[in-house]
């Protein structure tokens, strides 16, 4: 098993429990680092999330497909008829 570089624990410590992205500057693949624990209980379908923990990923998500472009308020006085 590999162990942390300081470079790192550094990283980890400066995240403060968010997730630490890392990026292989080779082939631009990212990665996430994450304590074992969390890592178990997100494979065995057990990790408790606040679905409000997913709103600001949700809004980044639709504001990348335009859904805040002004064009949307047209379309959504029309949808809802």
């Amino acid at each position: 098993m590999a162990t942390l570089t300081t470079e790192q624990r550094t990283l980890l410590q400066q995240a403060g429990g968010e997730v630490l992205r890392l990026t292989d500057p080779d082939t631009n693949q990212q990665y996430v680092l994450l304590r074992a624990e969390v890592y178990e209980q997100l494979r065995s379908g057990q990790a408790e999330l606040d679905p409000h923990e997913l709103y600001p990923a949700l809004h980044r998500a639709l504001e990348d497909e335009g859904w805040d472009e002004p064009q949307m308020d047209e379309y959504n006085r029309t949808a809802t008829r």
